[in-house]
């Protein structure tokens, strides 16, 4: 026997038993990603998370000391999370989403977008929605807080300060509206256009344009199934194109809204918190501050003093005693256990109520 059948031999046995410590290992590897997807599952957090994937394949990769073989490893890498995140889809799959509307609609589109295992669950208004995921209907909901145009969704913002779920990931869509009717209408024949109040301002000047009259709905494909419901050619609906061709509408004009870069934010809410981290992160806090001179200014500074950029701070009515307020934080930092606790401990100091609503490692755009 020569050195090379030697060194085939001695190759082939080093890989057979390489091999069965790699499928020891990649079984451990997928009962653990069980436990990552129920965790998942829990807290509204959707199996993709390319951040995370990066950071995995950057670290890993770097123990490689072969620099002609680090290529073929991240390629390895890179299967084995597909092969993790199939798994974890399937685990996943029939997750209840709760959302405001009837099918077709922006939010039903978002779930679909962040969940796409997931079952859509539709609710009347936010406050159904809200609730399903309150009392366990739902894992979790899906609901819109801001948009680029009209602004904040104040039933939502409520809802939010009063209830008791946390918002585990921000999510921005890029929203278009479109004027449907139905099969026999036309631009000529339609006299009305119903939507959702928010769909309405954001066409405001196109429906000016056309001397429509408009009327008000809770949803946009919920006036979309009316429509098609009345099938009168003088009444319009101005929707998605999901919502409008899940309706069996006639599509009459594209691309209506004002403003093209018209996007809606939807947050992600769960009963359980997301876990600290020590990565850099965004989060919510929820406060209100003592009637008092420059309380509000000494909250701000607060975040300031511990290192953090304060994104955006909005105000709403409390409800509960007249002319006060309640305020919605949004930061961006390294908010690790010890952190959080100084922060929350230094705005305790200066405010009445103080509440981390959410932690999530960056807005996506969906």
């Amino acid at each position: 026997m020569n050195d090379y059948e030697k060194n085939f031999r001695m190759a082939r046995a080093d890989i057979s038993e390489i091999d069965k410590e790699i499928a020891k290992l990649f079984e451990k590897r997928m009962k653990a990603a069980v436990h990552v997807a129920q965790y998942k599952k829990a807290n509204g957090i959707p199996i993709e998370d390319l951040v995370r994937e990066n950071q995995l394949i950057e670290a890993n990769s770097s123990l490689i000391e072969n620099d002609e073989i680090r290529s073929y490893y991240i390629n390895f890498l890179k299967n084995t999370m597909k092969l993790s995140k199939d798994y974890q889809h399937k685990i996943i799959d029939g997750t209840r989403v709760a959302f405001s509307g009837v099918k077709g609609a922006f939010a039903e589109i978002a779930v679909k977008r962040i969940f796409p295992d997931a079952v859509p669950v539709p609710y009347p208004n936010f406050k159904a929605a809200y609730k399903a995921v309150e009392n366990g209907e739902c894992e979790v909901a899906v609901l819109p807080i801001e948009n680029s145009y009209e602004g904040d969704v104040a039933p939502v913002m409520d809802l939010t300060y009063f209830g008791s779920l946390f918002i585990n990931g921000v999510y921005d869509m890029a929203v278009e509206q479109h004027l449907f009717g139905t099969q026999d209408a036309d631009g000529k024949t339609i006299k009305k256009v119903i939507s959702h109040p928010q769909a309405l301002g954001q066409c405001a000047d196109f429906i000016e344009e056309k001397g429509y009259i408009k009327e008000e709905t809770v949803n946009t494909a919920v006036a979309a199934s009316l429509v098609a419901e009345n099938n009168d050619p003088a009444l319009g609906v101005i929707c998605s194109l999901e919502a409008g061709n899940e309706y069996g509408l006639k599509l009459i004009d594209r691309k209506i809204n004002k403003d093209s870069t018209n996007t809606t934010r939807f947050a992600v809410y769960s009963r359980v918190p997301r876990d600290n981290t020590t990565d850099r992160c965004n989060f919510i806090v929820l406060f209100t501050v003592r009637d008092e001179a420059g309380s509000l200014g000494k909250a701000i500074s607060v975040f300031g003093e511990c290192g953090y950029n304060l994104k955006a701070l909005k105000s709403r009515p409390s409800k509960d005693v007249i002319w006060n307020y309640y305020f919605f934080l949004e930061g961006e930092g390294h908010l690790t256990h010890e952190a959080e606790e100084k922060m929350l401990s230094e705005l305790s100091e200066v405010c009445t109520n103080v509440r981390l609503l959410g932690r999530y490692p960056k807005e996506q755009i969906i």
